[in-house]
């Protein structure tokens, strides 16, 4: 068995584990869902709707994107095309995430991929680059945000204007200056800082002159794609 094959393990304990490590940084995430939950109330949507939407779409940002063209009558098309670009960053973490991923049944693989998001992915590489079982990171990880984003939805639709603009008191940079220091406290290689480089680079280069938000699908594709094609050799 590979390394690989010998991390891409799960059970109770590393959910348990994982839940409670994402648990101080989600209380800040609950935050943000409750300014979510007041902005949707506001827009008209019923409960029933927010709370669904809260928890099956789980994407903090795209549900905002979604609010500001929202109407008697919502666009269709453009809706989806923002909600993509928005969240084409995934495609760079299920790439990153693949060679562990592999090793488990769909229904596993794709069930805990629904509560990935950039806290816990980032957590997890770093687990698994320190060769550790870090699904439990990824999982438990995210079902602790989810948790916060649902509670924080929650209070915003029954309890009003607590928090009304999370980006006033700084809220917004505090998962930002979390995945920075992930982000320098994990791997260093050749491979690694090539990948960096080329999905920031054409990023910064679809953002000069592609159209609005067009920048964050093609740094996603273009460092996702490179990584899977650039595979690395199995470890033994």
């Amino acid at each position: 068995m590979d390394t690989y094959a010998a991390q891409a393990r799960l059970d109770a304990s590393d959910t348990w584990l994982g839940f409670k490590q994402l648990l101080p940084l989600s209380f800040f995430v609950g935050a943000f869902g409750l300014a979510f939950g007041l902005a949707a109330a506001q827009e008209g949507l019923s409960n029933g709707a927010i709370a669904l939407m809260s928890a099956l779409v789980f994407a903090g940002t795209s549900q905002f994107a979604a609010l500001d063209i929202w109407g008697a009558q919502v666009p269709l098309v453009p809706l989806i095309i923002t909600t993509f670009a928005i969240n084409a960053r995934h495609l760079l973490m299920g790439a990153t995430l693949y060679p562990w991923l592999r090793y488990l049944p769909p229904f596993k693989r794709y069930g805990i991929m629904l509560f990935a998001s950039d806290a816990n992915w980032a957590m997890a590489m770093q687990g698994f680059y320190k060769g550790e079982r870090a699904l439990g990171i990824l999982f438990g990880g995210g079902l602790a945000i989810w948790s916060c984003w649902m509670l924080g939805t929650w209070i915003g639709l029954y309890f009003g204007s607590a928090i009304e603009d999370p980006f006033s008191i700084g809220l917004d940079m505090v998962l930002g200056c979390f995945l920075l220091a992930m982000t320098l406290g994990g791997r260093k290689d050749l491979r690694t800082f090539v990948i960096w480089c080329v999905a920031g680079g054409s990023a910064m280069l679809a953002y000069w002159w592609l159209p609005a938000n067009s920048h964050v699908v093609v740094g996603a594709l273009s460092g996702g794609l490179l990584g899977a094609l650039w595979m690395e050799k199995d470890k033994s």
